[in-house]
């Protein structure tokens, strides 16, 4: 917003100094604010290509732009940058641009017609969600979010793997805890089974439909039945636990289904027609060395059955034929390995392997008084999704984990999530959103109203840190674009921190609401009523609750 209209008065001197120049320099805000409100490179990058030297061609912008009327100063700084300070008018019709954008603000067409997937969480269907799940979820919902916001089409998914091995073993867990149910105990509990009470309760309810007719069927039959029952109610499971941490999917892709229609012997025969695979001891082999892979690598085993790789490339080949121009898959830190694979087999059938991105998130520790809690699903040690949002909540969930970059380790510290002060930064963020709703229902009794305000009286607005507050919400919109275009929604989570914690000295410094001094207050009430709405934006990107009373 502000660096546009900067970068535009700049443009505007070259071309009255008749320079030779290109719009590639940047205007920035500097590290140091005494250096200024704005920086900018465009002598450093343009004096060459005009015979002068950088400090001198600094001199020459710096002096048409200070007679501007909405600048200060322009002054040059180090080889040649320049600094700019604005007049405090500059940053009230700002403000007036934010307050009118309202849920607008920070909106743009940044991504337009980039078409996304962004495929997430994507656990087994073979038990409930837990806090891996959980970092992922809020993860890749707030980036989906993010994305939205600043013109991306983005399209949710989750990967449900409903075939395979682990399906076996789940229907014959079912089994298992369905024939004690009938006094049929074993000798000994399979070691590979799952063994958490969630098996218990499928089983116990299946009981409770089924009673003992299973037992009529093939063995075959009947796991088929507990294979089927499981996966349905796993699913609704997950669904339901999703719902209560705020992120839906725009659809749920079975790779059962995939199987069904014949994807995968499609991506076999994609394979195979271009050359890259082999036989081998009775096995069919992809030939990924030659496509940048550090191996090859099994397809189908000798006992005819698929590897986990070919339905993974089938799915990822449907992904490039529904026309998505960038493809975001986001990991645990195990698939390191397997994405060199799926590059690999990309490569091999002359797809773009630019359009896929991988995001890795790292390990979590779930941290309870010190101790790390360990986690485990076939030994029924889960700390599940659930659990975690009746702990600490799910706004306080999403927060601790989009809070930090994805690549780095993260410990979840269930004491500080649990705490309801300003040591919790959820806690921070949603009671300076509270506290200004309160001041604007104080301001109402008062009868101080923003109906019919004139604009004038934001000249009252003179205190450094009323200034400072307007240039942190104009910061604003390029924090999501560039949270959006890193794929980095932490900034998001430390921007609003940073401008609730601003809001809070602020609160502690100056009276808002004073009936004794009513234009003031109009100023201030209309200040704080944008603040209050940068603060909401940021926290719904976070798909966390803006609450108006804590």
């Amino acid at each position: 917003m502000i660096k546009s209209r900067i970068s535009s008065d700049i443009v505007k001197c070259l071309d009255n100094l008749g320079l030779d120049f290109q719009k590639n320099f940047t205007v920035e805000i500097p590290n140091n604010p005494e250096h200024g409100d704005y920086s900018t490179n465009v002598a450093l990058l343009h004096a060459k290509k005009n015979e002068l030297k950088p400090r001198e061609l600094a001199e020459k912008i710096a002096n048409q732009i200070a007679k501007k009327r909405n600048y200060k100063s322009a002054e040059v700084a180090g080889p040649g940058f320049i600094n700019f300070k604005l007049t405090n008018g500059n940053y009230h019709k700002m403000l007036q641009k934010i307050y009118k954008a309202g849920s607008r603000f920070g909106r743009s067409k940044h991504g337009k017609d980039k078409k996304v997937i962004l495929e997430f969480i994507s656990a087994n269907p073979t038990g409930p969600l837990n806090v891996v799940s959980a970092r992922a979820g809020a993860y890749g919902d707030s980036l989906a979010r993010i994305m939205k916001k600043v013109g991306y089409d983005v399209f949710t998914e989750f990967y449900v793997n409903d075939a395979g091995n682990q399906v076996e073993i789940l229907g014959e867990s079912i089994d298992i805890r369905y024939r004690e149910l009938h006094s049929k105990v074993l000798e000994e509990f399979p070691p590979e089974a799952y063994q958490g009470d969630y098996i218990k309760e499928l089983a116990a309810q299946l009981n409770s439909i089924e009673g003992s007719k299973l037992f009529h069927y093939t063995e075959k039959d009947r796991l088929e039945k507990m294979k089927k029952f499981a996966l349905a109610e796993i699913h609704k499971l997950q669904l339901n636990s999703l719902i209560r941490y705020n992120v839906d999917f725009d659809n749920w892709m079975s790779e059962k289904k995939l199987r069904k229609e014949g994807v995968l012997e499609e991506a076999l025969s994609y394979l195979a027609e271009a050359g890259c695979t082999y036989e081998k001891e009775e096995a069919i082999w992809f030939n990924s060395s030659e496509h940048g892979d550090v191996k090859d690598r099994v397809l189908i085993k000798a006992d005819g059955n698929p590897t986990y790789l070919v339905p993974d490339i089938a799915y990822h080949i449907t992904k490039y034929n529904r026309g998505f121009d960038i493809i975001i898959d986001i990991l645990g830190p195990d698939h390191h390995g397997h994405v060199s694979k799926l590059r690999a087999s990309m490569n091999a059938l002359e797809l773009d392997e630019n359009k896929l991105e991988v995001v890795y998130l790292q390990h979590i520790n779930l941290l309870e008084e010190g101790e790390v809690v360990k986690m485990s699903k076939r030994a029924g040690k889960i700390v599940t999704l659930d659990d975690l949002i009746d702990e600490v909540g799910a706004n306080v969930a999403r927060y601790f984990f989009i809070d930090r970059k994805p690549s780095a380790h993260l410990d979840f510290d269930l004491e500080l999530a649990k705490k309801r002060s300003n040591e919790n930064p959820v806690y921070y963020c949603q009671y300076a959103h509270a506290r200004i709703h309160s001041l604007s229902k104080k301001a109402k009794k008062a009868k101080i109203k923003l109906k019919k305000f004139d604009v004038k009286l934001l000249r009252k607005l003179t205190k450094d840190i009323e200034i400072s507050l307007i240039k942190k919400m104009l910061e604003f919109p390029s924090i999501v674009i560039a949270a959006a275009d890193n794929r980095e929604p932490h900034r998001v989570s430390g921007y609003v921190h940073e401008l609730s914690g601003m809001f809070h000295k602020y609160y502690a410094k100056y009276q808002i609401v004073n009936s004794a001094h009513i234009e003031l207050s109009q100023a201030r009430l209309y200040l704080i009523t944008s603040v209050q709405n940068v603060i909401a934006q940021a926290l719904d990107l976070m798909g966390i609750k803006a609450t108006k009373k804590m």
